[in-house]
Order: structure tokens, then C-alpha cells, then sequence
């Protein structure tokens, strides 16, 4: 049995013919600069490769299924085993998507509750119980008060079920019966239309139509009798006066209110199923409903004012509406719209049932006074608008003023009144799945039940806490499996896909892993790292792109890449053991690790209390934020910090954020709870610089998203052979006819798709992929045409356009942000979430700006070298030095102990956090003996002390 995986040759991307031995079963760490080719030799070589090979054993049935994968370009790799990636993708933006979904716990939690669960009226609160046959006829007698009432007795035998069902309908025929009721019309059963093979039907026979007498007392009992032998105990009863239907069972009826349940299946507990989703919502557990805090425009001006937007009510109407009856409830139109109590708002905005006289006006000689309807309100007179109007651009328009809101009907459980009327130990599937992970996994290992409930739901116990206890273990336990999936970080959906991994228990696998210590506080980074080892251990290989320390140091291997990024790296500069590469190694990385270079700021720290301006957040309670009260003082350049789940992101972006978006753009998400936001007046913009893609499609490009490409057309449009030939800077565009070739659009390539193979992009055979027709091409600059200038990488690009201050302004930017390396046509895709990051700061750099913003990053050093830390904390420096505030959630110690102030939260996560610990500087951090994040500090002062710089 081969010993190692041996690579040899491999030239994919920047990779310079790598050949490189990795010992099996052990883990590896790949590290190096950002865009040195780590990802490249670790993903797209060795992972692509061992995917590869295991589908290509797998039948050619199977693979048709499964697509094909394009060999890397490698010489040869041996001793490879199946592999399995874990990276950093983003969650699912599916809003079905959740926790409990994407882990499937959901699907065991269906399953307990179909099986064990016991359903209570969702009226009364009372068990369910079963019917008999004189029960139900003395419910039909008790429900119908006046007697002679016409009912049509049902048996329902098909609900919401697709096909065609002739032998259903051949064996009602037989059975002697005449009519049966379709998808709720009554047709004669020789008469009755041949059904959709591929639509859901509802079919029920019809049994009987009776008078509701006395006299009928026993023909009622002997049609009830033969519903419920071909229904399985079901029986509809329809009142053909009042168009009421009554289920009654004889399974499952509760008997005060006679709500009937059908027998309980695990689609009633999805909300992806039309049978078990909430009717309301659809199963999303909210609803978009127009949001006051959106109509109302400006809660300072007087009410005709601050509601001109979207409704007027000035000498209109509905002016004269508000203006009559806000005289009695206290207030007029000049009144300021802060000043109204609770009930005078709720008066203006969801109206009162009292018409309103007008002004008399004189019709046939004669004065009279007309009164028009009762005032409906603002946001009730929306609604009404929103579902009448039949323009699709008047619906486009209101929903500017709507947010989404949990849905009244089931309180965002998205189940309809029976799932959740289903118990287990008193608690719905919704109360389930809305514990914190830690919680539900100490309810069902402490969970008391019946002998017998214990014979049927001991499996389904053991798959759900196995799973719980994978995702408590690696740092997951403040999630809830109600959670959108959505909503998580990559390095959370990163570790979920890792739990799962460990639950399943394979061994011989290839796992290669992106850095999995993102979003991870250096406490809960300990757990993933004893976690990768018990993956080892099974008898796995691991390799982890990562520029962590903890993880290099408890690694067995490592890999180091480089020298430099780009054109200048791909080169293996180190490969062996873990205490050869800290003795040994002189590359870059050792040099930081080793202390010979240290991350640092230039400038000094300059901070004290109290603040000259700062934003204070009041009274933040969202999540589990307990009524926080924090200043982030303007500037400076600031970290909130604290362990995962502590609360960090809640009050940074889903409360301060989006309160500052709304604020400045009128964004339509709601903020988080809070009482108020002092000190919004000192700012004029916030900015997010988050490490999304600059771009959705191979056109984007860091040229023209930094806006570098306007000035090289322009400088095209001015060379002389451009003005001989009448070119205008529209012709040195890619995106619109003229200038580019029509034979690829402009994109240099050709996708081909294939059938049963992945599609295949091909070079342009017209443009030999320079995106831009022969004519075009003859203009040159420097003897480069448009074409070469978007193959030059940003250093390469400084030297030829360093003489025009414009160009050469934005590409030193990208130089000091590290970002040398890239092509300034390179597509947007390509580019990893820190470069897209760094593309987005050199952009905001080049700007001028006015001193009064804020920037808002969310673990800007994801993906980072130590040097390329330095770097971002140069940039960070430079918009701070501006007058700017730089608001950051970090848990990387060399960016947070450089901070002129941080705020810490925790003490732990989930429930348990939501609290400020400290604020101050990281020497008051340190002081903080409750803080996680000062003890790691302290002990990474020891370990890395400052040096002068």
C-alpha cells in the first residue's frame, strides 16, 4: 500500500510544474501568500484529480447523472484516494433552506413526531381522541342547531395526490355508487373527466345526501358507517346550506371542538409540503407586509409631510378623512408624527370604523352632507391598493415600503394548525427546532418516554443526538435548526459540512478542507482542530488550506508556497515536517511565526474617553443581545470581538447596519430591535466591504470595477491612429458593438454545451480570444494594443502608465493593497473573497472623500497571509487617517491587538452571550479577566511581542 500521494508536474494556474510527496493519513497544512497557488495545487489539482478518478469507476449510467469533470493539468499524481472538498461556498440563499435541512436532522425530527408525537386540539388545547360511529353522528346532530338541514355525506379516499386513479374510480363504481366529488366538484362517476397524470387530485365518493332530522337519525348512523369503511375511519360532512364541512375520524377528533386529524404522516411536519406548510406563508414563516418605519419618511416632520411619499393628505380625500377624526383623537395634520401616542399612530396607520361627514356643497339648490366611507388607515389603504391594482409596476413600486415579517397565522413555525398541534413532551416541532443546538441535544439525551414510545423512536434518538452532538462539538451549539441557512457565515456552513463528515465515519477518504478556522474565536478554534485530528485518526487524510498558527503548529506536514503571489509564486518553497519547517524554514511565513517580522501599525494609537462623536447604540435586543448599550467612537478604527455566536454580528450588521442603510438609502430591511441610535448626524455614508464577488460574470473585471478601464479607453481614443480612424472610447469597449468581436461577443471564449458532458468553453476562433476585432487591435499604445493591456498584471501595468497621474493613482492603490499580481482583465469570478475584498478597499481609496464615513468589514483577514494582514492594516490605516471610522469583526489577535478600540461581547455564545465585557483599548482587553478574547491576547502578546517599526 502506497505510503504517500505524489504529485508530479502539476502546472494549473500559477503552479510551475509543482512535484511535491504528501505522507497519507495525516494532516497537512497548505499555507503561503493570498494568490501564491495554495487553492490551485490543493483544490483544482489534487481534489479535482481524486473526484475525477472516482467518478470515472463509477458506470457510465451513473455518470450521466453526475456530469464529467475536466482532467487538471498535472503530469501524473499516485497513491490518491476518493476525495471529498469542504470549502468555503456560501450557504444556500434558498429561504426553505434551513439548519435542521441542510444537516437532516429535520427529516429524523419528522420522523419522531409522526411516529410518537400525540396531536392536541388546536382550539381547545385538549388531546385528540377517537370517534365512534354513534359519537359522530351525535356531534353532526349537536353541530347542526336548526334541525332539516340538507348534508352530503363524504368518503374521502384521495387527497392532493397525483396520477390518474382509474382503478380507484372503477372500484367506487363497483361498489355500487353513482357519484363521487372531484377536486371538489360533484359529477356522476360514468360522466367523471380523465384526470392529469402529473396534477394532484382530491377525490371523495359521494355517500349520501339526508335531511338532519330525528327521523334520519338512523339512515345518518348507516351512511356515516359506510364512509368510514372506505376512508379508513374518515368522514366528510358537508352542510349544503352554510357550505360548512365537517372531518370527523374514527381515529383522531378532538371531542369538545370536533377538529378531526388525519393519521399523522412526516409531511405533515414539512413546510415544503403543501399538506404540512402554513397556508399563510407557504411554509417561509414570514410575509412581506408594508412596514411603518418604511411609509413614514421622516418621524420628526408634521404628519401631511412626513407621509407625501406614499400617501397624500394634504386638501385631498383622505386629508379631509384624517383631519376630521384626528380632532377627536388629539392631534391635526401640522402635528409631528413623533409626538402621537400609541394610539393616535395605530389610529393613522390601521384606521377606525367611523365615517367621516364632509364639507356640505350645494346639489339641486339644496345643502347636503354626504359621508364617505370609515378612514381604513395608511398601511391598511396599501394593502388594499397592493392586492386590487393589476399594474405590475405599481406592485414593483410599493414593495420599496414592505419588509418581511413572521407570519401571524403560525408565528414563524411555518407549519399549518395540525403540525404544530402535534406534541412530544409538550413541545411543538417549531419549539424544537427553535432550541439553541446545545439545548435540544441535553433534551433529548435527558428525554423521558414510554416503554413503548422507546421501542419505536430509539433509531431516530440515536441518528438526531449523533448529529447534534457533531455540531455541538465543533463550535455550532448557539445555532437553532430553525436558523435560515441563508443567514450563516462560510466558515459556519463550512463547519456544519464538517460535522456531518465526522458523523459518517469514513475512512480512506481524501478530505481537503478552506481554511476551516474562519469565523472561529481562538477558544471554540481548539475544538475544530482536535476535531480534524479524530478525522485523522479514523484513518483519513486532511488537507487544510490555512494560514491559522494553532493549525500549523499541531499539523503533521506542511506545505509552504510561494515566494511571492501571481506570476512570482507557485513554487513549493517548503515540504516537510511541521518542527522542521519552525527550526529550519526561512520562507516568509516561518519569518512571521518566528517573530523575526511582527504585524504592526506605523501610526499610534490616539484614544480616550470620553469620545469627541461617537454612535451609540440604546437598548439593542436582537437574537440574544441583552439590552446593549455600546459606543463605537468615530475616526477610529475599531474591532468588535468575542466568541462565536457572542452577538457581534446582530449589533454590527443586523442592528447598526442596517439602521445606517435605512438611514442614508432608505433600504427596506428591518433593523434589529433597539431603542435608538444617537450620533447618526456626524456621519454621511456608511460603505460595506464585504468579499462578495465584484462581479456576476466573466465581463467583470478589477479594471472596470475600480473604474481603471474609462481612462485606458480614453487614452486609446486619443492616440493618433484612433483619431485618423474616428475611434471613439465606446469603441475600445468589450461590452457593446464596434470595437469587439461579434464572433464571442466580446467575452474571448465560446461555451459549447454538451449534452450528458459539463459544457466546454473554447478559445474564439475570430478573435483568437483578444475580444476585440482585427481593426480595433491596429490602434496601439506603447506598442500594446487594448487587448494586451487587459493580459497586463497591475505591476506590469505601473510601469507603462506611470507618467498619467489618473491611472497611475489607482494602480499603486492595488499595488499597496497586494495586489500586484492580478490581470487587470482577469474575470471577476476567478477572484478569491479576499482579493474581491482588497478590490473593493483600493476602490474606496481612490475616491475622495469627506471624512465622515463609516466602513463596515466582517473578518477582513479571511484568506490572508501575515504579510497581506500587514498590508490590510496599512489600507485600514491610511481611511482612517482620513477621518474615517473603520468598524471590523475580527478574531484575528494581529489585527485586533493594532485596534485603537475594542468591544468585546460574550462571555460565551448563544444564550449565554449578548453581553458587552469590556470596551477599551486591547490593554484594557487584556486586564478583562472574563474575556476570552484578552487571555488569548495576552498569551499572543507573550508569544509575538511588538517590536519598534
Amino acid at each position: 500500500m502506497q505510503t504517500h500521494i505524489k504529485v508530479k508536474g502539476a502546472a494549473v494556474h500559477n503552479l510551475k510544474n509543482v512535484d511535491v510527496e504528501l505522507p497519507r493519513d495525516k494532516l497537512i497544512v497548505f499555507t503561503g501568500l493570498s494568490g501564491s497557488g495554495k487553492s490551485s495545487l490543493a483544490f483544482d489539482t489534487i481534489y479535482a484529480e481524486g473526484q475525477r478518478r472516482y467518478l470515472e469507476s463509477l458506470s457510465s449510467y451513473a455518470r450521466q447523472f453526475l456530469g464529467k469533470l475536466d482532467k487538471p493539468n498535472v503530469e501524473k499524481i499516485e497513491g490518491l484516494s476518493p476525495s471529498i472538498s469542504i470549502d468555503q461556498k456560501q450557504a444556500s440563499h434558498n429561504p426553505r433552506s434551513t439548519v435542521g435541512t441542510t444537516t437532516e436532522i429535520y427529516d429524523y425530527l419528522r420522523l419522531l413526531f409522526s411516529s410518537i408525537g400525540i396531536p392536541e386540539c388546536f382550539s381547545c388545547g385538549k388531546p385528540i381522541q377517537r370517534m365512534s360511529i354513534q359519537e359522530m353522528v351525535s356531534a353532526v346532530l349537536n353541530q347542526t342547531s336548526n334541525l332539516n338541514k340538507s348534508l352530503t355525506i363524504l368518503s374521502p379516499l384521495l387527497k392532493d395526490k397525483k396520477g390518474e386513479h382509474e382503478q380507484v374510480i372503477a372500484m367506487v363504481q363497483k361498489e355500487g355508487f353513482s357519484r363521487i366529488r372531484l377536486n371538489g366538484d360533484i359529477c356522476r362517476i360514468d360522466e367523471a373527466p380523465k384526470l392529469a397524470k402529473n396534477k394532484k387530485h382530491t377525490l371523495e365518493i359521494v355517500v349520501d345526501r339526508v335531511t338532519c332530522n330525528d327521523d334520519n337519525k338512523s339512515r345518518l348512523f348507516e351512511s356515516i358507517e359506510t364512509a368510514t369503511r372506505f376512508s379508513k375511519g374518515l368522514v366528510l360532512v358537508k352542510n349544503e346550506d352554510t357550505d360548512k364541512e365537517m372531518l370527523l375520524s374514527e381515529g383522531m377528533t378532538c371531542p369538545t371542538c370536533f377538529v378531526a386529524f388525519e393519521e399523522l404522516s412526516h409531511r405533515l411536519f414539512s413546510f415544503n409540503s403543501p399538506i404540512g406548510a402554513c397556508q399563510s406563508c407557504n411554509g417561509l414563516g414570514e410575509n412581506l407586509d408594508f412596514d411603518p418605519d418604511l411609509v413614514i419618511e421622516n418621524k420628526l416632520t408634521s404628519i401631511k409631510y412626513c407621509t407625501a411619499k406614499i400617501m397624500n393628505l394634504d386638501q385631498t380625500i383622505f386629508g379631509r378623512q384624517v383631519k376630521a377624526l384626528g380632532l377627536k383623537e388629539g392631534f391635526d395634520l401640522n402635528t409631528p408624527f413623533y409626538e402621537l401616542t400609541d394610539r393616535q399612530r395605530n389610529f393613522l396607520l390601521y384606521g377606525k370604523k367611523e365615517s367621516v361627514p364632509q364639507n356640505p356643497f350645494i346639489r339641486g339648490g339644496m345643502a347636503s352632507i354626504y359621508k364617505t366611507r370609515p378612514w381604513e388607515g395608511i398601511i391598511t389603504n396599501l394593502r388594499r391598493r397592493y392586492f386590487q391594482t393589476q399594474s405590475e409596476g405599481m406592485r414593483f413600486y410599493f414593495r420599496h415600503y414592505m419588509s418581511a415579517f413572521s407570519c401571524p397565522a403560525c408565528n414563524g413555525g411555518r407549519l399549518n394548525s395540525f403540525g404544530l398541534a402535534v406534541k412530544v413532551k409538550d413541545l411543538s416541532i417549531a419549539q424544537v427546532t427553535s432550541m439553541s443546538i446545545e439545548k435540544l441535544l441535553k433534551f433529548f439525551e435527558t428525554i423521558d418516554l414510554t416503554e413503548t414510545e422507546l421501542v419505536v423512536s430509539d433509531q431516530i434518538l440515536k441518528e438526531i443526538c449523533s448529529r447534534l452532538s457533531f455540531l455541538n462539538y465543533v463550535g455550532l451549539n448557539y445555532l437553532s435548526l430553525s436558523r435560515k441557512a441563508s443567514t450563516l457565515s462560510g466558515g459556519e456552513f463550512q463547519r456544519i459540512r464538517l460535522a456531518t463528515q465526522i458523523g459518517a465515519g469514513l475512512t480512506g477518504v481524501l478530505y481537503v478542507l478552506d481554511e476551516p478556522s474562519i469565523g472561529l474565536h481562538q477558544r471554540d478554534n481548539e475544538r475544530l482542530i482536535h476535531m480534524l485530528k479524530k478525522l485523522r485518526d479514523l484513518g483519513n487524510t486532511i488537507i487544510v488550506v490555512e494560514h491559522d498558527e494553532d493549525m500549523m503548529r499541531t499539523s503533521d506536514f506542511i506545505v509552504d508556497i510561494g515566494p511571492a503571489a501571481g506570476k512570482a509564486g507557485g513554487h513549493i518553497v517548503f515540504s516537510g515536517e511541521a518542527d522542521e519547517f519552525f527550526s529550519k524554514s526561512d520562507t516568509l511565513t516561518a519569518k512571521y511565526l518566528n517573530n523575526e517580522e511582527v504585524i504592526q501599525r506605523v501610526r499610534q494609537r490616539n484614544i480616550s474617553e470620553p469620545f469627541e462623536t461617537c454612535l451609540t447604540v440604546v437598548g439593542a435586543a436582537e437574537n440574544n443581545l441583552k439590552n446593549v448599550e455600546v459606543s463605537f467612537p468615530l475616526g477610529k478604527f475599531v474591532c468588535v470581538t468575542g466568541v462565536s455566536g457572542s452577538g457581534k454580528s446582530t449589533l454590527v450588521n443586523h442592528v447598526l447596519l442596517k439602521h445606517l442603510k435605512r438611514h442614508f438609502y432608505q433600504n427596506k430591511e428591518r433593523p434589529g430591535k433597539f431603542v435608538r441610535i444617537d450620533g447618526v448626524e456626524h456621519i454621511d455614508k456608511v460603505i460595506v466591504i464585504d468579499q462578495s464577488a465584484i462581479g456576476r460574470t466573466p465581463r467583470s473585471n478589477p479594471a472596470t470595477y475600480t473604474g481603471l478601464f474609462t481612462p485606458i479607453r480614453d487614452l486609446f481614443s486619443q492616440t493618433n491612429e484612433a483619431k485618423i480612424r474616428g475611434y471613439k472610447p465606446g469603441r475600445f469597449s468589450f461590452n457593446v458593438k464596434g470595437g469587439r468581436c461579434e464572433g464571442c461577443q466580446g467575452d474571448g471564449v465560446v461555451k459549447i454545451e454538451m449534452h450528458f458532458l459539463s459544457d466546454v468553453y473554447v478559445g474564439c476562433d475570430v478573435c483568437k480570444g483578444k475580444r476585440y476585432n482585427e481593426e480595433t487591435l491596429q490602434v496601439t499604445f506603447k506598442g500594446l494594443t487594448i487587448s494586451d493591456v487587459l493580459k497586463l498584471s497591475v505591476n506590469d501595468a505601473f510601469r507603462v502608465f506611470e507618467n498619467i497621474p489618473s491611472m497611475r493613482n489607482k494602480l499603486q492603490i492595488l499595488k499597496d493593497v497586494g495586489l500586484g499580481y492580478i490581470h487587470l482583465g482577469q474575470n471577476a469570478t476567478t477572484l478569491s473573497g479576499g482579493e474581491a475584498q482588497r478590490v473593493k478597499l483600493a476602490k474606496e481609496l481612490s475616491k475622495i472623500g469627506t471624512g465622515k464615513t463609516v466602513y463596515m468589514l466582517d473578518e477582513p483577514t479571511t484568506g490572508l497571509h501575515f504579510a497581506d494582514i500587514q498590508k490590510l492594516l496599512d489600507v485600514l490605516d491610511r481611511l482612517v487617517d482620513k477621518g474615517n471610522t473603520v468598524i471590523v469583526i475580527e478574531h484575528n489577535l494581529d489585527l485586533i491587538r493594532n485596534a485603537d478600540w475594542i468591544i468585546d461581547l460574550g462571555p460565551e455564545g448563544g444564550e449565554k452571550g449578548g453581553r458587552v465585557l469590556v470596551t477599551g483599548t486591547p490593554e484594557d482587553v487584556v486586564n478583562c479577566k472574563k474575556s476570552y478574547t484578552g487571555q488569548f491576547l495576552k498569551k499572543h502578546e507573550k508569544l509575538h511581542p511588538l517590536t519598534s517599526k
